[in-house]
């Protein structure tokens, strides 16, 4: 996961790199968008005769994006740091805060390049909240926290919802995924909030290995993780109800249609701490 530049005065020119491979075109293909390339779709095609319930549980972690952003507005917290953004699709982390509390800000972020040349999307804020856009890379986490924008956009004295979903299975060991997790953490005030989804191997090992050689190969090395060690991203603070679980149990909403979805098929687990 390499950061990017940034396009600023019509004078920078930035490499898209749309002849490799990326994890957020990628993604953005599952979701069944548009903003993805044949590289992109190549290894998609890849990533799904792998591991063929990929498309399930793409939709199954924006599901949960969804429902957490939700609780956590409708409890009050009203400032979102999204790291690992990805392409917009509606609605937007912001769109389901603000329609909660509509005063809700929001600073997004990720290392795509191609995600800054679709921001606009990601700034259509409710005209009482705000919204804005960033690009810096997780891997570099004191960077990322002095970022002017950041500055400018969240009150880091008061409770801020660090989410990292579907984001810290491209960070390995190797990156120190812990060590940036617990940068992060330790720069928000008491009474903020970390939601985590992970892909684990825990249910269907062989489908996940064979999924992990497939992202790797494409150019993202990723390192799914168990339950322990995805807990291990939360030590410290206190897990809400239900605590860490396989992602369709975190707070289920009987409208969304995963009543055939297993937990296999979803492969990821999810969850909400607050900091004491």
């Amino acid at each position: 996961m390499s950061g990017g530049g940034g396009v600023g005065g019509g004078a920078d020119v930035v490499d898209l790199e749309l002849d490799r491979a990326h994890s957020a075109r990628m993604y953005d293909y599952f979701l069944g968008g548009i903003t993805n390339f044949p590289a992109d779709r190549e290894a998609a095609g890849r990533a799904m005769a792998a591991f063929p319930s990929i498309l399930v549980a793409a939709r199954s972690n924006r599901s949960f994006v969804h429902r957490s952003t939700r609780h956590l507005a409708q409890m009050g917290i009203g400032q979102f740091l999204d790291i690992g953004t990805g392409i917009p699709t509606s609605p937007n982390l912001h769109e389901v805060a603000q329609a909660a509390n509509p005063r809700a800000r929001v600073v997004y972020t990720d290392n795509d390049p191609i995600v800054l040349a679709h921001a606009r999307a990601l700034l259509r804020s409710h005209p009482e909240g705000g919204t804005a856009y960033m690009q810096a890379d997780v891997t570099d986490p004191a960077s990322l926290l002095d970022h002017r924008v950041l500055r400018a956009e969240l009150d880091f004295e008061r409770p801020i919802a660090l989410s990292l979903n579907a984001l810290l299975h491209f960070v390995t060991d190797r990156d120190g995924a812990h060590g940036i997790v617990e940068r992060l953490k330790n720069a928000l005030p008491s009474g903020s909030v970390l939601t985590i989804s992970h892909v684990t191997p825990d249910f269907d090992p062989e489908g996940i290995a064979r999924l992990t050689t497939i992202y790797e190969s494409a150019g993202t090395p990723g390192q799914a993780r168990t339950l322990d060690e995805i807990a291990a991203f939360f030590d410290g603070w206190d897990l809400l109800e239900p605590g860490l679980t396989p992602i369709l149990r975190w707070r289920p909403d009987p409208d969304e249609p995963h009543s055939n979805v297993t937990d296999a098929e979803a492969a990821l687990y999810a969850g909400v701490a607050r900091k004491p």
